[in-house]
């Protein structure tokens, strides 16, 4: 059985988009450099070829995993007002010691961007405020150490 994959309408239309400039970009470009290639002649050792084949190899693998995520894609309400943090919303937080803030969009492992502020549910940040609700605080386990953060708002 596939397992479903949660992903933001964003996230969602990125993937088809994606998906897309590969079949209808990608795929002919390489095309194009197989039908060169083997235009030279003896293909047994002809690295234009190989390096073509490869990569084609590597497009159509591409092709195929994009295929099955958006096969078993669900997608998620975003900015749902919620009591508890959830896939899909915004989460403001604060760091307890520090009094740092941050904002970020809890996202599936598919699509995350940490520099864009969306991070995965599975993160340890993310999967430490699945559940949580406003003023909640959760002890997260960090490569540099424990960090302590209270949740500030959530939607």
């Amino acid at each position: 059985m596939t397992e479903e994959i949660l992903l933001t309408k964003e996230g969602y239309e990125a993937k088809i988009a994606e998906l897309d400039a590969l079949r209808t970009v990608k795929r002919p470009e390489i095309a194009e450099r197989l039908k060169e290639a083997i235009a030279y002649g003896d293909i047994s050792e002809n690295s234009e070829y190989d390096a073509a084949k490869n990569e084609q190899a590597e497009l159509e693998d591409k092709i195929g995993k994009l295929e099955s995520l958006i096969k078993s894609a669900k997608v998620i309400e975003e900015g749902v007002k919620a009591d508890a943090v959830r896939i899909g919303q915004k989460v403001k937080i604060r760091n307890v010691k520090t009094k740092a803030t941050a904002e970020y969009i809890i996202v599936s492992s598919s699509e995350a961007d940490p520099i864009n502020g969306k991070i995965s549910n599975v993160s340890p940040v993310g999967a430490a405020l699945i559940d949580k609700r406003v003023k909640d605080k959760v002890d997260v386990k960090l490569p540099d150490g424990t960090a302590k953060y209270e949740v500030l708002s959530i939607g």
